[in-house]
């Protein structure tokens, strides 16, 4: 019954919310902006992302995790595309990200092509290697090799002429030894400092492409990581009697690099964490959330389902299975208890151009943050 009453104080504390809503908005708007460049592999981006969430960090009051240092370093390989983006269609100059991407694999090449048509929607040059195909929605990600062709995808939107001729100048870059940081912290419990509960987000997106157009990820997942540090922020004034980690993960985009790494090298016991609450696409929330994991671990669902019914937080919560989706993942098929948690309705932009802070509505982190505050509550008794 504790929980309940915890949630009487909270629901009475009105200005403390309006408080953390802003900060919320502060850091949506600060990740997803131009300094950051899509928190991604070029310009920067993601080390400048890890850096200014270590100082947040910080200046919060949360001290690090497992060492002297927030950040826990590790390299993978990525392919990148640092500075040309340049395409003609019929002598027609395109936009990049918003008349057409690169696939993520792609390699770069500059030259002149003739388009064959292959189908109603795919054109290529075979004998170098170029495909061209009309797309319905532009939605780019990242890898970390590339392939021996070059695939632009046009939006049919936007650009409805058949494609007969292509001139183009698209660079990308291997980097064998990309370096990343998950950024982890932790406040101490007051009574068994050695059991832990983690919140977990990742902080980086798909970055730049080209020189000039970057994703800004507002969204994915600076709405996540907003909910993380303002939970963070509430946890640094009111310890718990257990220990409360949390980790801002690199290299999700890429395929979950950075949890993977966590997992592989843990900071503290992986056996010690009693549960893990991992979120992403947190900024809509006008339809409720979806919970992943939900039929593995019926009880805590159940549990979740019952704070959130008793105190009518969101419109619904919808159970869903076990899935390599987000950072949880790794937990799980560590023994972890996890659930991950994403956000339903409202804008649509996803790995595009159009994940803005500006049009990110944030509809339901206040209620979001209560819920999470009441559950872990309730998994410590």
């Amino acid at each position: 019954m504790r929980y309940k009453i915890f949630c009487f104080l909270l629901l009475g504390s009105n200005f403390l919310y309006a408080q953390d809503i802003a900060y919320n908005r502060k850091i949506v708007d600060t990740l997803a902006s131009p300094y950051f460049w899509g928190r991604g592999y070029t310009k920067n981006g993601m080390q400048r992302a890890a850096d200014f969430l270590a100082k947040e960090f910080a200046q919060l009051g949360i001290k690090p995790m497992g060492n002297k240092n927030y950040l826990q370093k590790f390299t993978f390989s990525a392919n990148t595309f640092p500075n040309k983006m340049e395409v003609e269609i019929n002598n027609k100059k395109l936009v990049p990200g918003v008349d057409f991407i690169v696939t993520a694999n792609s390699r770069g090449r500059k030259g002149y092509a003739n388009l064959v048509r292959k189908d109603s929607v795919s054109f290529a040059d075979e004998g170098k290697n170029i495909l061209v195909t009309y797309e319905k929605k532009l939605t780019w990600s990242v890898e970390q090799e590339a392939e021996n062709i070059t695939h632009i995808q046009i939006d049919k939107n936007r650009f409805t002429e058949i494609p007969i001729t292509l001139n183009f100048f698209i660079e990308n870059k291997i980097v064998d030894n990309f370096t990343a940081a998950n950024v982890c912290g932790l406040v101490q419990g007051t009574q068994q400092p050695d059991s832990f509960i983690f919140i977990t987000a990742h902080y980086d997106h798909l970055g730049g492409m080209g020189g000039d157009t970057y994703f800004p990820g507002a969204n994915d997942n600076a709405s996540g990581v907003a909910l993380l540090l303002s939970l963070a922020k509430y946890y640094a004034a009111h310890p718990q009697k257990y220990s409360i980690g949390f980790i801002l993960f690199a290299a999700e985009e890429i395929g979950l690099l950075g949890s993977k790494y966590f997992t592989e090298n843990p900071l503290i016991p992986l056996n010690k964490i009693k549960f893990l609450t991992n979120t992403d696409l947190a900024g809509t929330g006008i339809d409720g959330i979806t919970v992943v994991n939900a039929t593995m671990y019926p009880k805590e669902f159940s549990l979740m389902q019952k704070i959130n019914s008793e105190n009518m937080f969101l419109k619904t919560i919808n159970p869903r299975g076990k899935a390599a989706n987000s950072d949880h993942y790794w937990f799980s098929e560590k023994g972890v208890p996890s659930f991950f948690f994403y956000t339903l309705g409202g804008i649509s932009a996803y790995h595009d151009v159009y994940d803005v802070a500006a049009t990110l509505p944030l509809t339901e982190q206040e209620d979001l943050q209560t819920l999470i505050i009441l559950f872990n509550l309730a998994l410590q008794q």
